[in-house]
């Protein structure tokens, strides 16, 4: 198709003819009709819905922070610990720019847990949105590498002991473990080399991933709709025009009512950054404002608190544990062998079964409890496959329905609790029942997700006007 200037009337300002000539360039007019302000979503959106906008306001803060950090940090470990300091006392408004980096990447994770609870109670993974749910997943787990490879960055006693930990949690893995931990280290120890490697995979490397999930997330979200707290897919009732008769447009609608709240999230993130950076040392913890000493090991190492929970995971997983937790697999596989009338099906269930039961005899608790923190994120991949249930909303699930989400939201609050405090055997053990009830949160969901008797969800959502 040849080119065509985009026509613009003779007595048009100067600003639409310039826009005028851009559009007939590049489509930012319509790109923002598709994605704004024709963009319609269901007009019952609740509180729960904001925090997708808060992850893009907290994901533009960290970048542009993090820009400005880079500037005046090394990457060194003779000076990366002195750099932070020179950040903190030397540079203006340095110590401004730190504090809204490391409370933006707390924040970052509260609004994120909070997108990922709102997506699971009402079914926003269940059809058409399975794509849009595992880009999220991928999003997360790049969040968590992301903040993990920045965690040993300042170069304080907790960032070192933390990386090495979880670095070392590498070579439990068998054949490729040793040679795989070396190659993350860059060295025989954590060292200037690991931290330069850390550096460009923070800096470079998972920003770039990060960045392109987010918008292959949002197109995805745009291409199916946006769900609600009902369930009902307002394209199935459209008016004469081709709109949804249950969905309003995206801008001004939704646009201003997120700004609405973005006013008091900065709030109360302005208030952590200027009174409380450290919050009493979840986002900042003591240990980090000592120089790193490979020769002195903190009394206690814990990660920052948005991993406690799978690090609570896999501390939980000891050798008088790999029993209980073959046996609990063991009855999940039993349950999906007694559901099936295939013999193939049935046949692969005890297959593993029996691998199960061999490698808790071959390989020891620190490789399954690698397994078991690694898999207690990766099972939030196949989430959309394992929930059987009627309906999306939890607003027309069965009562006991809402139990076992309340359980779980308890379970996990635990488990980061717990993962924060030093071990003690009482704690191994409530760690340990936390550990099977989230891990049979997700393998029982395709059996007590179809159970219960469901109420009928309405063919309109439900909304008052205010």
């Amino acid at each position: 198709m040849a080119f065509q200037e985009k026509q613009v009337p003779a007595d048009a300002s100067a600003a639409q003819k310039l826009m005028a000539w851009v559009d007939s360039r590049l489509p930012v007019t319509e790109a923002f009709k598709r994605h704004m302000s024709e963009y319609y979503a269901p007009k019952n959106l609740n509180f729960f819905y904001i925090f997708g906008a808060l992850a893009i306001v907290v994901l533009v803060n960290q970048i542009l922070t993090g820009i400005f950090l880079t500037m005046n940090y090394k990457p060194d470990a003779a000076k990366a610990f002195e750099s932070v300091e020179y950040i903190m006392r030397e540079v203006p408004w340095g110590w401004m720019i730190r504090y809204m980096h490391s409370t933006g990447a707390s924040m970052f994770f509260v609004v994120v847990y909070m997108h990922m609870f709102r997506g699971l109670i009402y079914g926003s993974y269940r059809k058409p949105r399975e794509l849009i749910w595992i880009f999220g997943c991928a999003i997360f787990l790049c969040l968590m590498g992301e903040a993990f490879f920045g965690y040993l960055l300042p170069w304080g006693q907790m960032s070192y002991w933390g990386a090495q930990v979880i670095v070392n949690l590498f070579s439990a893995i068998p054949f490729i473990g040793p040679d795989l931990s070396l190659w993350l280290r860059g060295d025989y120890v954590v060292g200037d080399a690991t931290l330069n490697r850390f550096f460009a995979f923070h800096v470079i490397a998972i920003p770039l991933v990060l960045v392109g999930l987010v918008a292959a997330h949002i197109l995805a979200l745009h291409e199916v709709g946006s769900n609600n707290p009902d369930g009902v897919e307002i394209k199935e009732n459209l008016d004469a025009n081709g709109h949804p008769v249950d969905g309003i447009p995206f801008h001004p609608f939704y646009s201003v009512h997120d700004v609405m709240y973005l006013g008091g999230f900065l709030l109360i993130f302005a208030s952590i950054v200027f009174f409380a950076p450290e919050m009493g040392g979840y986002f900042l913890e003591a240990n980090n404002f000592i120089p790193a000493n490979p020769f002195q090991t903190p009394p206690h190492i814990a990660p920052v608190w948005y991993f406690t929970p799978f690090y609570s995971m896999l501390r939980a997983t000891t050798s008088n544990f790999l029993l209980p937790l073959w046996i609990f697999l063991a009855v999940i596989l039993g349950m999906f062998a007694k559901t099936t009338k295939d013999i193939k099906i049935k046949g692969v269930c005890a297959a593993i079964a029996l691998v199960l039961a061999g490698g808790f005899f071959l390989f020891d608790a620190k490789f399954w409890g690698v397994v078991i923190m690694g898999g207690s994120v990766v099972i939030m991949f196949f989430l959309p496959w394992l929930d059987n249930s009627p309906v999306k909303s939890i607003r027309y699930r069965p009562q006991f329905h809402k139990y076992i989400y309340g359980v779980f939201v308890v379970s996990f609050v635990i488990l980061g609790y717990l993962g924060i405090q030093p071990p003690s055997p009482v704690f191994e053990k409530i760690s340990q029942v936390c550990t099977i009830y989230y891990l049979g949160f997700f393998l029982a969901m395709p059996f007590w997700s179809k159970l219960g008797t469901f109420k009928p969800v309405p063919t309109r959502v439900t909304f008052k006007s205010h």
